[in-house]
């Protein structure tokens, strides 16, 4: 066993410093094989950045407020006339067995449908993953203990089951299918905030290095092993990082990245505290350097304000963060409504008659913006 924890140490050590540096700097995709859509994608997210940035919200078809699972509604369209360009989803649950349901109770079978209604409409679908503690029984995602990463790295207690996960993950992947057969490419963003600590993968459970080697080895996994080749990675910090040396401390390496993203939340009166438009904007710019230096993509991967108790917030505040910046998308978080947890109405997009809705649909008409009416043009996969 010591010899072969041994093995696996130097085997990770050689695949961790063996790419090419050359080969990394030339290229801006993390994959050589990938799908041309895939591909077609990568290199227009870049384009799309010098024109304005891809609208998304994550779980727009399955529920708004006060509805669920209604066929063709969009609490974004309503208030629109457009589906948001980006669909964002997350597979938490998927890793365990005999599993029906992601984390929020959407079941697998409508999400598929629902991923494949966006990208037939020439939506692009990112997917991020929730996964439950591999270490504790029962725990979420939100468990903290140490030493969770190292039990699921090669060698580890936990490897083989971490491989039926990534087997599962796999499964539902490959079956997003478009209607002539190809693999719908997925912005996927594993192990996000990493740079918090409040997941099992994040700062305060795991070191800088079982961080990467867990990228590493999944991004391994799933291209080399399960041969999927419609992925574009996507490495998503917390909003709180200071300089582009802090940002790139767990960065897995270019050849294991395609897109650079950190996620940043609206929590207090922005009339009364400009720190979401002050801190957002100093990532926004060292972020936009390193995508020059990189040649890669970079996004604000999750973003907004609860119930957007400022009615103006679409345009005097989100906008006015990201406007000047070349990014290639944003995406504001769920539509969930009246929460259980603590009886408040818990949304990021407006619905109709909210009285944000008159600026959400100025923002829309800005040129920056684009939704999916506007990206079905571009041909984000040609």
């Amino acid at each position: 066993m010591r010899c072969k924890k041994i093995l696996y140490w130097f085997t990770i050590f050689y695949f961790f410093n063996s790419n090419s540096l050359v080969a990394q700097i030339n290229s801006i995709k993390s994959n050589t094989a990938l799908s041309a859509e895939a591909a077609s994608l990568l290199k227009n997210l870049l384009g799309i950045s010098e024109k304005g940035f891809l609208f998304g919200h994550q779980d727009d078809l399955a529920y708004g407020v006060n509805w669920r699972y209604e066929k063709g509604r969009s609490d974004v369209k309503e208030v629109t006339g457009s589906f948001p360009a980006l669909y964002g989803w997350d597979i938490g649950g998927i890793e365990n067995e005999n599993s029906t349901t992601n984390l929020d109770g959407i079941p697998f079978k409508k999400m598929k449908q629902f991923i494949q209604e966006g990208y037939q409409r020439g939506g692009v679908i990112t997917i991020s993953w929730h996964a439950n503690s591999p270490l504790q029984n029962g725990k979420n995602a939100w468990d903290t203990t140490k030493g969770t990463v190292t039990s699921i790295l090669p060698g580890g207690s936990n490897h083989e089951l971490y491989k039926s996960w990534l087997n599962r993950v796999a499964l539902f992947l490959v079956g997003l299918k478009g209607e002539h057969g190809e693999l719908i490419p997925i912005l996927f963003r594993p192990f996000h905030e990493h740079t918090g600590s409040w997941f099992w993968w994040g700062k305060s459970a795991c070191s800088n290095f079982e961080y990467i080697t867990l990228w590493r080895f999944t991004h391994y996994y799933l291209q080399n092993e399960k041969k999927l080749n419609n992925l574009l990675w996507v490495y998503n910090t917390s909003g709180d990082v200071k300089s582009k040396e802090e940002y790139l401390e767990r960065y897995p390496g270019d050849d294991m990245a395609d897109v650079l993203s950190f996620d940043a939340y609206q929590y207090d009166d922005p009339l009364k505290n400009d720190w979401f438009v002050q801190s957002s904007q100093k990532m926004l710019r060292f972020l936009e350097e390193l995508s020059e230096e990189k040649h890669k993509p970079f996004a604000l991967a999750e973003t907004g304000y609860e119930a957007i108790p400022y009615d103006k917030w679409w345009t005097e505040t989100l906008l006015k963060t990201v406007a000047d910046f070349k990014i290639s998308f944003l995406l504001i978080w769920r539509n969930h409504g009246l929460a259980s947890w603590n009886n408040k109405m818990h949304f990021y997009a407006p619905y109709k008659g909210h009285a944000s809705s008159a600026n959400f649909v100025d923002f829309y008409n800005h040129k920056k913006t684009i939704f999916e009416s506007e990206a079905a043009t571009e041909g984000m996969y040609k």
